[in-house]
């Protein structure tokens, strides 16, 4: 277990609960948020069309060694007697900051217009801007960029720092009595697809799917993902940013062991395979109907 948890919480409104726990660590107190009065919401923030984003609550998750910046988003009235679907979302390398803001800009929309439909938490860590979720070596110096993978799943390679703090408040939610640990689901994006790769093998039972939109890893790392997951994987067919070949290996390592895989690419399209990925009709039913 962790040495130290920091509070972990969500404080809009009256309910919360105290997890009773170990004495050596300091429990976090989780609230449910509510959902925004119409009079609460500014001219400009409904202009704007972000009124979703008052669905999410911002904080910061300290494990003793990492402090990770996240937002989360709570069901609907949230019981904390029930259990709930997790979804634990990796934003890509422009969204890297200390704002506690920019992940949301892909992704946080999608699940807050489908909260009720499918309620669950859902999880956007942020990254440091110097930092990377994947360990991996970028030379940006031409298109298209190059990216080497040195975790194999088998070497020593460590974890960055960024996915160090990823992978503590997951352990975390693996712990509490209102997590569905069946149904926790990773998801990423360019950076975070491959740092959502990395995440399946370094925590090989935790995940009950994953969708990894242009990302990429080291060829080797499918063997040690486990072989009944399964992953949908997304890219453009003209990305130079992140090259298809890189999510096409992992693709055919992961059929080859026996992933049940399903891969959609765009025609024409270039690095922004995010949108048409996260506007697909059938990805949170696909998403949310998998179980471990």
């Amino acid at each position: 277990m962790m040495g130290r948890l920091a509070k972990f919480s969500i404080s809009a409104v009256a309910l919360s609960v105290l997890l009773v726990g170990c004495t050596t660590h300091n429990m976090p107190v989780v609230q449910a948020p509510q959902t925004p009065a119409a009079e609460n919401v500014s001219a400009q923030e409904s202009a704007a069309g972000e009124v979703w984003r008052q669905y999410y609550e911002a904080n910061v998750f300290d494990s003793g060694s990492t402090k990770t910046p996240y937002q989360m988003m709570l069901p609907e009235q949230f019981d904390p007697q029930k259990n709930y679907p997790v979804v634990l979302f990796l934003h890509g390398a422009g969204e890297r900051g200390n704002d506690n803001q920019a992940q949301l800009n892909n992704g946080g929309k999608l699940f807050a217009e489908h909260r009720s439909d499918f309620p669950a938490i859902v999880i956007f860590p942020q990254a440091p801007a110097e930092d990377y979720w994947a360990a991996a070596i970028a030379d940006r110096s031409q298109l298209p960029f190059s990216f080497d993978y040195p975790y194999t799943g088998e070497n020593d390679v460590p974890a960055t720092d960024a996915l160090k703090g990823v992978m503590a408040i997951t352990d975390w939610l693996s712990e509490q009595p209102f997590v569905d640990t069946s149904r926790m689901y990773l998801m990423g994006l360019s950076m975070g697809g491959m740092g959502s790769y990395e995440l399946l093998a370094r925590k090989p039972d935790t995940f009950a799917a994953a969708v990894i939109i242009c990302g990429g890893a080291n060829a080797e790392l499918a063997g040690n993902i486990r072989s009944d997951l399964p992953v949908w994987a997304f890219h453009g067919d003209v990305d130079q940013v992140v090259i298809p070949e890189y999510n096409i290996r992992m693709v055919e390592g992961l059929k080859a062991q026996g992933n049940p895989v399903k891969f959609t690419t765009y025609p024409g399209v270039n690095h922004n395979s995010w949108d048409p990925a996260l506007a697909e009709p059938g990805l949170l039913p696909w998403l949310f109907s998998q179980k471990k």
